[in-house]
């Protein structure tokens, strides 16, 4: 076989990883004298990598992450109290091995959308299958949707291993359908163990309000918090910040 032939045959066999590095570990073996096996190891690993990448990648896409964040990017400067340790405690992922919930309640704008992000692409490079939903959009989804797609996406929320459900109750009350998938979601992960991290500007004494029913805000948050970190984000708003920096640099600029 000559180089085209082994490449294409490498691409046949599926071995894509090797087939896009191997002139190049050719050249290395003959420059350096390497053995063999060295050379063989090395393309090896060119395949595991692009294999791992890959993968990463559809976990990503599948996600429904519109970004991909990390709490490096996060300014910890502009609101120093937030609590910064118990994000980076979240961000080791531990808490979805034990099947544990975060909720993280707060003022708009504090960031902690983009800590919820952060902790759920970290999931991705982890291994994890993970859903992030914007909460209110999503529910609004289920209830147009017919009875065999409202299974579907049921299924969708619940198998993952992480769920990130973003700005719940942002528009204030949600649908009566909506209130029940939630409660769906919430009952059937803590059955099975498996993790949610919930975002809002609403305090929890208030869900009630917002689903229409007490009796169901009670049963949602004793599944929820059976087993869960509770974050509070107080401070200034991140947006407003960009927002004035933006008008200010308008403002020099003309």
């Amino acid at each position: 076989m000559n180089m085209v032939e082994i490449e294409r045959a490498l691409r046949q066999l599926r071995l894509s990883g090797i087939a896009e590095t191997l002139s190049t570990r050719v050249m290395q073996a003959q420059v350096a004298q390497e053995p063999f096996l060295q050379t063989f190891a090395a393309m090896l690993q060119d395949e595991l990598d692009r294999r791992r990448s890959r993968l990463t990648e559809r976990r990503y896409k599948r996600s429904g992450l519109d970004e991909k964040v990390s709490l490096a990017d996060f300014d910890w400067r502009f609101n120093p109290k937030l609590p910064r340790a118990a994000c980076f405690e979240l961000h080791t992922l531990k808490f979805i091995a034990e099947g544990a919930n975060a909720l993280i309640v707060g003022k708009p704008g504090t960031g902690k959308s983009h800590i919820a992000k952060a902790i759920a692409y970290q999931a991705t490079l982890g291994g994890h299958d993970v859903r992030y939903l914007e909460a209110d959009a999503e529910f609004a989804r289920y209830a147009l949707a017919s009875a065999t797609e409202r299974i579907g996406l049921l299924k969708e929320w619940v198998e993952p291993d992480l769920i990130i459900l973003d700005d719940l109750f942002l528009a204030r009350r949600i649908s009566e359908h909506a209130a029940e998938v939630l409660q769906a979601i919430v009952h059937q992960r803590y059955k099975l163990r498996r993790a949610i991290v919930v975002t809002s500007n609403r305090v929890v004494q208030d869900w009630g309000r917002y689903l229409g029913d007490a009796t169901m805000a009670t049963t949602i948050l004793d599944r929820l918090m059976h087993r869960c970190t509770m974050l509070e984000f107080e401070g200034k708003s991140y947006r407003l910040k960009e927002a004035a920096a933006r008008i200010a640099t308008g403002t020099e600029s003309s």
